[in-house]
């Protein structure tokens, strides 16, 4: 009976590698982000240059909403690809190996390496708030303030903000 628990616990701690399927899609999701968001970058550029040189002749205002919301849509893919960088990367750790790239190199150490699931948890959740305080930016530049209650508001989500990052940073230094 001794093999048969062997053998069951063997087929057990194997079944891990399964969890490569989950950091090869999470490695193709995020090169599939920066190529957009950068794309998105290398399309804006050449629109500004011919804002900038006179070919293209629009309100001042509508140019410059449209250049900032671009940017804004660029910083959000290139955070969502961080996030599923370092969720494939912390998955690969915890459930495969340890990377020895990044062990050796100086930033590698401080910026990838997962030791836990708590860890992995930790690094993906100060980039997620980074992604809402940008998508909570994109959306105020878009609203109209015509009542008291409006600005209120967004005073409020102001705060929440704030506290937010107040709070990580804080939890942070614990850890």
């Amino acid at each position: 009976m001794k093999w048969i628990e062997r053998l069951f616990e063997s087929a057990l701690w194997n079944c891990r590698h399964v969890v490569i399927l989950a950091v090869i899609a999470s490695m193709v999701s995020a090169v599939i982000l920066f190529l957009m968001a950068t794309w998105d970058v290398g399309n804006l550029t050449i629109h500004a240059w011919q804002y900038m040189t006179g070919y293209v002749s629009e309100p001042y205002n509508v140019f410059h909403d449209s250049l900032v919301g671009h940017i804004i849509g660029a910083v959000d893919d290139f955070l969502l690809g961080t996030v599923l960088l370092i969720f494939s990367m912390g998955l690969y750790e915890l459930f495969i190996s340890k990377i020895n790239e990044a062990e050796n190199t100086v930033h590698g150490s401080s910026i990838l390496l997962i030791k836990s699931l708590d860890d992995l948890k930790d690094r993906l959740a100060k980039v997620i708030l980074m992604i809402l305080i940008v998508s909570f930016f994109k959306h105020v530049l878009h609203a109209s303030f015509t009542e008291p209650l409006n600005i209120l508001c967004l005073a409020g989500g102001i705060l929440c903000i704030a506290l937010a990052l107040y709070f990580g940073h804080k939890a942070g230094k614990h850890s």
